[in-house]
């Protein structure tokens, strides 16, 4: 019996590679969405051969400066992290992408992140059944409540 050896990424369980070879093949830009215990951070990324290219990140940290209360891992704090993410990447030329989870679960706020990169004015491959309900994304059911119109508005007005 011989020796087999097994990918590090594999083994760690950080990516799985039927997946992404399989995303990688339509040569598309995609979309990662990662929620840790306080933040959510939002990247649009390029395939290349030498290694993905980030050509836009957000981070729900930048919501702060805007005049955001409350938590920043939430479904409307990843809404805006995803609007905020696709409007940059609208400036670098990208128009349309597609969701990548890797190992992770396919969650609401990933789906707000995303329904936020297309209200950006990307093209997505997803259904709208897909995605939270509006009041949801606009935060009705928290305690603390943001206006999630007001910072649209200034993420619009190039406050990026």
């Amino acid at each position: 019996m011989g020796y087999s050896k097994i990918l590090r990424r594999l083994r760690e369980g950080k990516t799985n590679y039927k997946k992404r070879s399989s995303m990688l093949m339509g040569r598309r830009d995609f979309v990662t969405v990662y929620i840790s215990n306080e933040n959510t951070m939002v990247q649009i990324h390029r395939p290349e051969m030498g290694g993905d290219k980030v050509l836009a990140s957000a981070h729900s940290r930048s919501l702060i400066s805007k005049g955001w209360k409350g938590s920043r891992k939430n479904i409307p704090a990843a809404y805006l992290t995803g609007y905020l993410a696709g409007k940059k990447a609208l400036g670098h030329d990208s128009t349309e992408a597609i969701m990548y989870s890797g190992t992770r679960r396919y969650t609401d706020r990933m789906a707000a992140a995303l329904k936020g990169v297309r209200d950006a004015g990307m093209k997505m491959p997803a259904d709208d059944g897909a995605f939270p309900p509006d009041t949801r994304i606009n935060g009705e059911h928290l305690k603390i409540k943001n206006d999630i119109s007001q910072f649209k508005a200034q993420i619009d007005g190039g406050a990026i």
